[in-house]
């Protein structure tokens, strides 16, 4: 099978998936939380102390302009090239809004959800390449239509954990069109012998109409918080801060952009990242010696897609031994037999594995 291209309508249908559901639904008390990509470990203290102290300033509106002269050096980048949003997900709403003229918008799936959602709710007809499983969900550039005028991939894309080359996506770019790459998980992952960010555009000025999401949700845990931002051409991003409401990123959220674009953020999260890869094999390794259990391709950030047929049972079963995880079926090209488990220490993933394995020979 290859990669699909199908068209939907503003509105989902009934037996469409449901593009609003999140992994943190799933993640309910009194259940271990494999179902959340957000890592949970102390906070250190160079984000902590700016964060308490920004509480001390709220009583004025807040200024954006330090926090994105951090983030742009961070990147290489001029100031206006960079966007504060309230989370990635914000700045989708804003992409759909601004680009309200894209003839032909598509995104290729799986992935995250809120891109498509946003460009519904904004009145975009949505068209879907579907990667193909049997092919690890690599994307091959030839598949995205060539009159596409606003293009969506993830990268490492979310649910799958493949991390696309750079110069596939790159291959993508195109004069008259927007491409927008999702690099919400890109600080998660590592590759031998590349000190920063492997396949990351994040830095790249040369392609014609690219903008880059990020977000700080992921590593730093900062969920609650909201805060991301875009990255690309100034003109564009300053079309959608007028759809931007003011003042939407807080003092507190300003503060931990600027700290987590500091050199020493940046070199701890190589150290986190490298650690996570570890943690990754362990998982993988544990679930490879289970009957009937596939990990897709090979995973590259902080969670692992997973293969078994009726999974949705499954899921079920381990919600009644006290974990959760994340189905697979809410996310366009995948199906009921589809998991995506959170990569965590080795002692949760041994917990979990002896779990699952207790359920599957029951």
């Amino acid at each position: 099978m290859r990669a699909q291209l199908t068209g939907t309508a503003p509105a989902a249908a009934p037996d469409e998936p449901d593009l609003g559901h999140h992994g943190d639904v799933e993640a309910t008390p009194g259940l271990v939380d494999l179902a959340v990509n957000v890592r949970r470990a102390p906070m250190p203290d160079w984000l902590a102390d700016p964060l308490v102290a920004a509480l001390g300033r709220l009583s004025a509106y807040p200024d954006p302009a330090p926090a994105r002269a951090a983030v742009a050096h961070r990147h290489g980048r001029p100031a206006e090239e960079v966007l504060l949003t309230a989370g990635a997900a914000e700045g989708f709403v804003l992409l759909a809004r601004a680009l309200r003229d894209a003839r032909r918008p598509v995104v290729v799936h799986p992935q995250f959800t809120e891109p498509e959602a946003a460009l519904r709710a904004a009145g975009h007809t949505v068209e879907r390449v579907l990667l193909d499983p049997a092919e690890e969900f690599r994307l091959d550039p030839a598949r995205v239509p060539a009159d596409a005028d606003l293009v969506m991939v993830g990268n490492p894309t979310n649910p799958t954990s493949v991390l696309h080359p750079a110069e596939t996506l790159a291959a993508l770019a195109r004069p008259g069109r927007v491409l927008v790459v999702d690099e919400a998980f890109a600080d998660t992952t590592i590759a031998p012998g590349v000190d920063g960010e492997p396949e990351s555009l994040a830095a790249r000025r040369d392609l014609p109409g690219l903008v880059v999401v990020r977000s700080l949700t992921k590593t730093w845990g900062l969920a609650g918080l909201r805060v991301g931002y875009l990255l690309g051409d100034a003109s564009l991003l300053a079309r959608c801060a007028e759809a931007q409401p003011l003042w939407a990123v807080s003092t507190p959220a300003l503060a931990a952009a600027t700290a987590c674009a500091a050199p020493a953020a940046v070199a701890a999260e190589r150290a986190i990242a490298a650690e996570l890869a570890a943690d990754r094999e362990h998982l993988v390794a544990r679930l490879a010696g289970l009957p009937g259990v596939r990990v897709a391709g090979r995973p590259a950030s902080a969670f692992v897609l997973v293969h078994r047929p009726s999974a949705a049972a499954l899921r079920e079963r381990l919600r009644e031994h006290g974990w959760a995880v994340r189905r697979g079926d809410t996310f366009p090209g995948l199906g009921p037999d589809w998991l995506r488990i959170a990569v965590r220490d080795p002692a949760t993933t041994d917990a979990f594995s002896d779990v699952l394995a207790e359920i599957l020979e029951a």
